[in-house]
C-alpha cells in the first residue's frame, strides 16, 4: 500500500509544453505513472510523449479522468493554475515550482483546504510510490518497493538517503517532498500520521534540516506513534548568522537550531544519523 498516489492515480500535467514540463513528463511515464493529459491552453490538439494537450484542467478531468496534478508552470502563474486544479475538482495536487510568492502560496493553501485538496510542497521534488506512481521531478532508478515510509524537506538529501537505503535492500512504500518554503503543504506531523495508518509501513525517515520548527512539532506526534523513526538533519555545520538553504530555514532565537531538533527527536524516541549513510543501519536496526 502507499500514501496519497497509487497505480490508480490519472496525473494531468500542467505546464506539459514547457522544457521542464515536457522532459519529466517522460520520465513520470518510463516510471509507469498513469500521465493522462498535459494542458496548454495555446496548444490544444498537440501530443507531448504521446499524452494529449487540453486546454483546461477541466477538459482534461471530464475526458480523461484527471484526478491529480503535477504544476511546471513558472512561479508567478503557479497560483492560477493551481486555482484551476482545484476549481477542477483535482484532489492531489503538486506544486514543483520555486520562488511562488508567499501570498500565493497562502492562498492557494487556504483554497485546498476548503476544498479537500491534499497539496505536496511548493518548492518541492514531488511524490513517489515505488512501482506504482511518480509526480516529481526526482531520478527513477533509485526508488524500489519496500517498507521504509520518507518525508523529507530535502530533494537531493532525500535521493541520497532513498538511494543508500535502496542499495541496502531496504525499498520504499512512499516518499515524500515537502518543500522547503515558509508556506508549504503537507507537513511532518500529516505525513507521519498517513505512514503511521499505512499497514505496508513499517519504519519512517524523515529528512529534516536547521531553520524552522517542524521537526521539534513532529516530534511531539512521534512520542505517540506506533511506529519507529529515523531521522538526519542538514546543517550541522552551517556557520551562525549567514543567509543559505531553504527560505522557510530561519533560526529564531534557540528554536529551530541543530541540536534543539536532535533533542527533541531524540527525546521522542526517534534515532537521529548523524550522517546520511548511517540511515540504513538505523532503519535495520529499528526493523528488528
Amino acid at each position: 500500500m502507499a500514501v496519497i498516489i497509487d497505480e490508480n492515480t490519472r496525473v494531468v500535467v500542467q505546464g506539459i509544453t514547457g522544457n521542464q514540463g515536457s522532459f519529466h513528463t517522460g520520465q513520470m511515464l518510463a516510471f509507469g505513472t498513469r500521465v493522462v493529459a498535459g494542458v496548454n491552453f495555446d496548444k490544444a490538439g498537440q501530443e507531448v510523449h504521446g499524452v494529449p494537450v487540453v486546454a483546461t484542467v477541466h477538459e482534461a478531468v471530464e475526458k480523461y479522468g484527471a484526478n491529480a496534478s503535477v504544476v511546471f508552470v513558472p512561479a508567478p502563474f503557479a497560483k492560477d493554475a493551481a486555482f484551476e486544479a482545484i476549481d477542477a475538482g483535482i484532489k492531489v495536487l503538486v506544486l514543483i515550482p520555486e520562488h511562488i510568492p508567499t501570498q500565493d502560496a497562502m492562498e492557494i493553501m487556504v483554497l485546498a483546504q476548503r476544498h479537500g485538496v491534499r497539496v505536496i510542497g511548493p518548492n518541492c521534488f514531488g511524490i513517489i510510490s515505488p512501482g506504482k506512481c511518480k509526480m516529481g521531478i526526482m531520478p527513477n532508478h533509485i526508488y524500489k518497493p519496500g517498507p521504509v515510509g520518507i518525508v523529507a524537506r530535502s530533494g537531493t538529501l532525500s535521493y541520497e538517503i532513498a538511494y543508500n537505503l535502496t542499495r541496502a535492500g531496504l525499498g520504499q512504500t512512499t516518499v515524500i517532498g515537502m518543500g522547503g518554503d515558509r508556506v508549504i503543504g503537507t507537513n511532518f506531523v500529516e505525513a507521519l500520521k498517513l505512514f503511521e495508518a499505512d499497514p505496508e509501513t513499517k519504519v519512517v525517515v524523515m529528512v529534516g534540516e536547521i531553520g524552522g520548527i517542524q521537526e521539534e512539532v513532529a516530534a511531539e506526534y512521534i512520542k505517540t506513534m506506533s511506529k519507529p523513526v529515523v531521522a538526519f538533519l542538514a546543517g550541522k555545520a552551517a556557520p551562525p548568522g549567514k543567509r543559505m538553504g531553504h527560505a522557510g530555514a530561519i533560526i529564531e532565537g534557540n528554536r529551530g537550531t541543530f541540536q534543539s531538533k536532535v533533542d527533541a527527536l531524540t527525546a521522542a524516541g526517534a534515532s537521529v544519523a548523524s550522517l546520511p549513510w548511517e540511515v540504513p543501519e538505523l532503519v535495520r536496526q529499528r526493523l528488528g
